[in-house]
């Protein structure tokens, strides 16, 4: 028998996937769902014993079933992660898909957040992944089949205000991402971007956050209005379910790298980014999210624009990809009087 194309389909035997941070919310959802489809899934998680048996509850698949494992997996904690990567190899052997999940949040803007937080961040989303895919990549090289799939987000495409630390390590991650497709696809190995939207799970909620926002500090008006919009789309925050749909296709991926936005929110957002230029994005999020206008609270005060105002009420009964068209229209009909006035200024 010769060696399997990189198109060719997968075989039963070889569908192996590791997914970090299986124990709730998104990985959950993926690892009940792939194994519901004949996956052999190695669940790594900080507390395998709980989080274990809620996915046998949940798959109905026995204590001895050896297509679900747990793995113990602290991803702030280098020692841990040597061993789950020698835990994963000694169960099954070269993994077929690593998928990158495990994730944490914050709010608080730059000057709240602590350097600990950042590095936090940093070493949950980029540093842990990276060592965690450095001790599996040479069994999945040596393989020439596989693929490592990063769980980004829209923070991740765009910088966003009150987040920033969770932001900069997604877009870190994607560019990490980015890079290694480029080094490993001559060995058959594929990497994939899944830029998630609002998903309900509890990484949005306040219990799922650290907070670090001073809610009587400077940026009080700030904190007020993005606290809003948050609580906003929570409300049509999608299933978890339907992101692990979209990872089980992204896994029959074959192409070197691919990028898929999952949600309506992602997908507008990622759309939006392609074809507008960056000043337009900067107004379209701040607009959406109800920040003043730059200048707006140097005395310490912000009133709302009627535009705000009208945005924030719209958002209670109007879809969120649907508002970001909106937000895009004011943003048009706001710089319009400016550049009449420049064209003016110049033809003067």
């Amino acid at each position: 028998m010769g060696e399997r194309r990189v198109d060719e389909p997968l075989r039963e035997e070889h569908r192996t996937v590791v997914i970090t941070g299986a124990s709730r919310g998104l990985g959950f959802a993926s690892a009940k769902h792939l194994y519901d489809r004949g996956w052999q899934v190695v669940a790594a998680m900080r507390s395998p014993d709980a989080g274990l048996a809620r996915l046998r509850e949940a798959t109905g698949a026995r204590d001895d079933d050896d297509r679900l494992i747990g793995v113990p997996l602290d991803l702030g904690d280098p020692a841990s992660i040597d061993a789950a990567a020698k835990a994963i190899e000694a169960a099954v052997g070269v993994p077929y898909a690593v998928v990158h999940n495990a994730g944490i949040s914050a709010a608080g803007m730059v000057e709240e957040s602590p350097l600990e937080l950042w590095q936090n961040m940093f070493q949950t989303h980029v540093m842990g992944p990276v060592q965690l895919t450095q001790a599996l990549l040479p069994g999945m090289r040596a393989a020439g089949r596989g693929r490592i799939v990063m769980v980004s987000s829209q923070g991740g495409v765009r910088g966003m205000p009150a987040i920033a630390a969770y932001s900069a390590s997604k877009g870190a991650l994607e560019r990490w991402a980015e890079s290694m497709a480029g080094e490993i696809a001559p060995f058959g190995l594929g990497v994939t971007v899944l830029v998630t939207g609002v998903f309900d799970t509890d990484i949005i909620t306040d219990e799922g956050t650290t907070d670090n926002r001073d809610l009587d500090g400077p940026y009080t008006a700030l904190h007020t209005t993005i606290n809003k919009r948050g609580r906003l789309a929570i409300r049509i925050a999608k299933k978890p379910a339907k992101f692990a749909r979209a990872l089980a296709k992204a896994l029959e991926d074959t192409a070197p790298y691919t990028k898929h936005p999952v949600g309506p929110d992602a997908h507008m957002l990622v759309l939006s980014s392609r074809v507008l230029p960056q000043a337009a994005m900067h107004h379209m999020s701040r607009i959406a999210m109800g920040i003043p206008r730059q200048g707006a609270i140097r005395d310490g005060t912000a009133a709302l624009t009627a535009s705000q105002r009208l945005m924030i009420r719209a958002a209670t009964v109007v879809p969120a990809p649907v508002m970001q068209r909106i937000a895009l229209l004011i943003m048009k009909l706001q710089s319009a009087p400016k550049q009449s006035a420049q064209e003016s200024e110049n033809h003067g």
